[in-house]
């Protein structure tokens, strides 16, 4: 079984270790098959997402040589496969990942079970999102984002890498783990200083660690980052996490008896 791995730089490991993938075409056409979720890309769509506007004389010709060296590719570290991961259907090209062989749906999956979760599931969700975001090596695709299509994909799983850490944070603080997770969130604030969430998690958790004038001081700076870059006030849920600490609410324990701030965005 070969595993991809594109939450990073691309990646195939085969039971003996990594295998290279060479030249930016092949890796764009390995990247945009892996992100299609086993659906046929179209013929246009490769060679708009490899080429461009600068594509070959004989697109047709030179996109089927490419297919057929990454079928070779494939076949050389798979040499027990009866069948070809690359098929050819009416609607395009597929190439076939199975049941956790492509680290991206791997990640999705354990995002939309943490969404499933409850409150009294803190510890199963914190655990699970921590192990799904240690998948990330880097950049999607390491930087190296392609065409539309990849490009595409590549926001929508950093999308849904952002909604991880705000469910792992969330899991955390209603775990009472205030402290621990001050780095983090301080970081993650810091890298993404317009996503209101993670600055009401930083306010909980500066909170929930006895700095109460530290929580209010983040909103005081986001309030004036918000109008200074958008134009708009703080949101209610924002303003809500803001007169809990001035008021001392006990929904910022994390007590899960308790009903919480922290509900799904």
């Amino acid at each position: 079984m070969l595993r991809f791995s594109v939450l990073g730089a691309l990646q195939i490991r085969t039971a003996s270790g990594p295998a290279e993938i060479s030249g930016d075409l092949q890796r764009t056409l390995v990247q945009t098959l892996l992100v299609s979720e086993g659906q046929p890309v179209s013929g246009e769509a490769l060679v708009e997402e490899m080429w461009g506007e600068s594509g070959p004389g004989h697109q047709a010709n030179a996109l089927q040589a490419h297919v057929s060296r990454l079928r070779r590719r494939l076949r050389e570290l798979e040499p027990d496969r009866l069948a070809s991961r690359v098929t050819i259907h009416p609607s395009g090209y597929r190439l076939g990942v199975g049941e956790g062989e492509l680290d991206a749906a791997e990640f999705i999956r354990a995002v939309r079970q943490a969404e499933s979760s409850g409150p009294h599931d803190a510890a199963d969700t914190a655990r699970l999102l921590g192990g799904a975001l240690a998948l990330w090596r880097g950049p999607v695709f390491g930087g190296f984002p392609g065409g539309t299509l990849c490009q595409l994909a590549g926001a929508r799983y950093e999308e849904y890498r952002m909604r991880a850490m705000e469910l792992r944070f969330d899991a955390e603080l209603r775990l009472g783990h205030h402290s621990s997770v001050l780095a983090e969130l301080s970081d993650a604030h810091t890298s993404h200083p317009l996503r209101e969430r993670f600055c009401e998690q930083l306010m909980i958790a500066l909170y929930g660690s006895g700095r109460q004038a530290d929580a209010l001081d983040v909103f005081r700076r986001m309030r004036r980052h918000l109008d200074d870059e958008l134009g708009i006030q703080p949101s209610p849920a924002l303003r809500k996490v803001e007169n809990a600490i001035l008021s001392h609410d006990p929904a910022l324990t994390g007590d899960t008896r308790i009903p919480s701030l922290l509900q799904p965005a």
